[in-house]
Formats: structure tokens, sequence, C-alpha cells
């Protein structure tokens, strides 16, 4: 479903990813794996079209390279941005209202929308709350309910674990997996690499803006390499 070929992102003298190619098939959970500073966001935001790159991008066989943002996502590709970035002056049902809103001809939003609060139940509670009075977690899911409301065949998760404690970054992979069930493809973007690996099909590994290692997430999950990785190794 997506295809990356030799993306190469540059912030001026600074090259942030070099070469890089991955491939993501329908239907798959495929985890983009890295300490900080490995590359991981400049590839997600080059795939979504925030950055300039080189390279090509195609999604289900078209090149969308040249593509604005908001075509990609009328594409069906979709992303929930590291820090989850909810419209915090907006109310719970504003954000999802917003999430939908390039499918705003359809007559599904509201069957969308009890879709993930069914998901969420907790964002149906605070659907008149303004969305920057919630807590981290109950963000988090706002921003993948707010992405899910555009019904993309892509959904790009990035760093969904950052910051949130512990008890519910399990919540939120359990979330994950229910979206995995359902058919969705994934990328799952994390610095979290075991708990990633636990939800995913495939993996690449990356270090500096190279991938330094791609393969099954069993094998990987096993492979003690991993280790030095996670805190910037090669």
């Amino acid at each position: 479903m997506l295809v990356v070929e030799n993306l190469v992102v540059r912030y001026g003298p600074i090259t942030a990813v070099r070469g890089v190619s991955i491939e993501v098939g329908a239907g798959e959970t495929v985890a983009l794996l890295g300490p900080n500073g490995a590359g991981k966001t400049s590839i997600v935001s080059a795939v979504i079209g925030l950055v300039p790159s080189t390279g090509r991008v195609s999604f289900d066989g078209r090149d969308v390279s040249n593509l604005s943002p908001e075509e990609r996502v009328r594409a069906a590709m979709t992303v929930v941005p590291e820090g989850r970035r909810v419209f915090a002056n907006l109310t719970v049902a504003e954000n999802l209202r917003l999430g939908g809103f390039v499918r705003r001809r359809e007559r599904d939003q509201d069957g969308e929308r009890d879709r993930y609060l069914a998901m969420f139940p907790v964002l149906r509670e605070r659907l008149d709350q303004l969305a920057g009075t919630l807590s981290g977690g109950e963000q988090q899911m706002l921003a993948i309910a707010r992405a899910m409301m555009s019904k993309p065949r892509l959904l790009i998760l990035d760093e969904p674990s950052l910051g949130l404690a512990p008890r519910i970054v399990a919540r939120i992979f359990e979330h994950i997996v229910e979206l995995k069930k359902s058919g969705i493809t994934i990328v799952l973007v994390e610095q979290n690499m075991m708990q990633a690996l636990a939800v995913a099909d495939r993996a690449y590994v990356l270090s500096t803006g190279t991938i330094r290692h791609a393969g099954p997430a069993a094998e990987l999950r096993a492979d003690p390499r991993l280790a030095d990785l996670a805190i910037g190794g090669h």
C-alpha cells in the first residue's frame, strides 16, 4: 500500500534522512523504530507532505510525492502527530468534527463518530469539554479518534506513547491492537521498541537517518543489537 523509495530529507546543511526505503503492505502494522533523533518523524513528515524531500512516495500504486498534505489525506492517508496536537481551545466534539472535514459531504459522519466514541468511551463523557483540559492520555485518544474520522486506509501513529504513564501507554496500545484487528494499515513510529514490536508484524530500525535493521517483529524482538540501537548505537 505504501512504498517509500530512496527518501532524503534535509534541513539546511543537515541531512536527517539518508536514502531510506520502506514498504508497507495492505492490512499490515509496520513499526518504524529508533532513538530520538533517528529520523523517524522526518520520514513521517515527508510521507504526509509536510516537509520537502527527494525520492518517491507511492500510495496504493499512485505516486503522491507532489501532492499537498490535504490531497494525501483525501487519498486516505492520515497521521496522528507526535505530541498529539489537539485543538486545545475547541471541544472534543469540535475536534472530531474537524477530523471528518475532508469527508464532510458524506452522511455517515455521525456513525463514524459513534464508532470511535464507543472505542474511547471517556471521550463521550467529555464531548463538550475543551480538548486542552484533557489529560495526556485522553488527548492521545482524541487525536487517534480525530484522525480516524477522515476514514483513512493508512494510519500513521507518531510516538503515541510519548510522555504518557506506563498504565496509559498500555491502554493506548490496546486500542492500537483494536484498530489493527479492524484491518486498517498502520505505520507505528516509536522509541518504545519492545512495546511496538509486540503489536507490529514487521519493523524497520533506524539510527542517524539510516535503516540499520529490518525484518519480522518477532525476530527483531529477539535481536540483542536492539538494546544498543535503543540508546543510539549502531
